[in-house]
């Protein structure tokens, strides 16, 4: 995506973003705004059910290629880029050597394989309360279920490793910057507590040896600078700060103007993630917690294990059919003619069950593709539903809520999101996601953007969707009939994927 580009653009801030479908990268001026954006694509694998890896060398591949497309589009040379900073998915775990080289893929946060270690380690810490140590519970967002996974059946990779890091911090280490992790990174790892300090109990409860915890820092941080032997690769200027960046959804929900209590953003990508800021500490067994950008803020914040992920499978089911038939068809369905449960990869917040598995019921000979599609999206509105009305009874109400990401192209999609949570609905256009947000912490870091606030307002916003009276109120009972199915067929959905595991 080009964009119009001032004779002068003075210093520019480099934002980087590994998403779980591709690297996406803009170049900002802080007086101009983004004056170049690009994505390159990234595969996915899946071996093996509930398995999602990504290869490492696949996004530095990435970020070789978009470097030199972004400078180009900006007509510029490298020595106007003053910072770099990089977000992207958490916890993911990437496993290094000594050199800093990954071991293997990268097992991403929705990788789901480690249910039995899951269970083990619960069992292991007994009655530590891990909620009020880190913030969230043990889940399939833990690192320590899938160090012990790994220890178990690749003991060969783990005899090596060094280091365990995050996605984005494993690339500033391979830009040239010192080995470190990030603080939203640490906390949802379940490592370390809520003041950084490794949690020396989860370690010892997988029965495994653990290389040293790297040190935990603050985004904003700068941690080093572009090495010559990056310079040489990327096309960026040796000795160009590298700032510390954050998880991909925090920087995604500060960069889209979430400053405020109770601002809210709902990103339908492949996942689906749902955050509201707060002013105070908010803990939630159903819940996770990532400290916000702004200091003495905080997210709360749910990841639904699939989104955008669950139509892309309904897709390859109908013959690779564009989404955008999928909704034509919809759009004349019956709403709630159909009941589903999304688990189709498990589940993250609010169950935390990865054996959770997916469920259509109300099927008949006169079914359509159209009623199938319209009960994809609508029970993807219902997991966001559920996590609305955990933020209602901690006493978080969403006010100003955006919509984001892929999904958000939808408009039906919109509509039927803003039918269940019964709110307006602000759609954000072009919106360049956690890149622009890491951009913008690069500008902090080094002094190049001196106000917190300086998102607020600064993208355009899109339309706004206003729910449908006659549309809540069944909806609402579709809902409360979502949270019975789930109730009736979990310990089914328990039985299956343990037999087949």
């Amino acid at each position: 995506m080009r964009r119009v580009v001032p004779d002068s653009l003075g210093e520019l801030l480099l934002g980087i973003d590994l998403g779980s479908s591709g690297v996406k990268a803009v170049l900002l001026s802080p007086e101009h705004g983004i004056v170049a954006s690009a994505t390159k694509g990234v595969d996915l694998y899946s071996d093996h059910p509930g398995w999602a890896e990504a290869d490492p060398t696949h996004w530095w591949s990435a970020v070789c290629s978009l470097v030199p497309t972004l400078l180009t589009m900006a007509n510029v040379t490298s020595d106007a880029v003053v910072a770099v900073a990089v977000a992207g998915m958490v916890p993911a775990v990437v496993v290094v050597d000594e050199g800093g080289r990954p071991l293997r893929r990268a097992m991403l946060q929705n990788d789901a394989r480690a249910s039995r270690e899951i269970r083990e380690i619960q069992e292991a810490l007994g009655d530590l309360d891990l909620l009020s140590l880190t913030g969230s519970i043990l889940s399939q967002q833990s690192l320590a279920p899938a160090v012990l996974w790994l220890a178990r059946h690749e003991p060969d990779v783990w005899s090596k490793v060094v280091s365990v890091q995050g996605s984005y911090d494993w690339l500033l280490l391979a830009l040239g910057a010192r080995a470190h992790v990030e603080e939203n990174w640490a906390l949802e790892s379940g490592l370390y507590d809520m003041g950084f300090t490794p949690i020396a109990e989860v370690q010892e409860a997988t029965g495994v040896r653990w290389p040293s915890l790297l040190e935990v820092k603050t985004p904003g941080t700068v941690v080093g600078e572009i090495s010559d032997q990056a310079a040489a690769a990327t096309g960026l200027r040796a000795g160009t700060a590298l700032v510390v960046g954050g998880a991909d959804h925090v920087l995604s929900a500060y960069g889209a103007g979430l400053v405020n209590e109770g601002d809210g953003l709902i990103k339908l990508g492949g996942a689906g993630d749902i955050l509201a800021v707060s002013d105070h500490v908010l803990l939630d067994a159903r819940l996770y917690l990532d400290k916000h950008p702004i200091p003495g803020k905080w997210l709360p914040n749910g990841c639904m294990a699939t989104s955008g992920s669950l139509l892309r499978w309904e897709q390859s089911m109908f013959d690779a059919v564009p989404l955008e038939e999928l909704d034509a068809a919809a759009a004349t369905s019956t709403p709630g003619a159909l009941l589903t449960l999304p688990y189709f990869l498990g589940e993250k917040t609010p169950h935390h069950d990865p054996d959770l598995r997916g469920v259509m019921i109300g099927m008949h000979l006169g079914t359509t593709r159209g009623d199938i599609h319209r009960s994809f999206l609508e029970a993807i509105a219902y997991g966001f539903k559920s996590h609305v009305d955990v933020f209602a009874q901690d006493g978080l109400n969403l006010a100003n809520t955006r919509v984001t990401n892929g999904g958000s192209k939808s408009r039906l999609w919109r509509e039927i999101l803003a039918d269940v949570l019964n709110r307006n609905l602000t759609s954000m256009l072009n919106y360049p996601g956690a890149s622009y947000g890491a951009a913008v912490i690069a500008g902090i870091g080094t002094g190049r953007i001196n106000d917190w606030s300086y998102v607020s307002g600064a993208l355009e916003e899109g339309e706004v969707i206003f729910p449908s009276p006659k549309n809540v109120a069944l909806y609402e009972e579709r809902y409360q009939e979502f949270l019975q199915l789930n109730d009736a067929t979990a310990s089914f959905s328990h039985l299956l994927a343990r037999s087949t595991s």
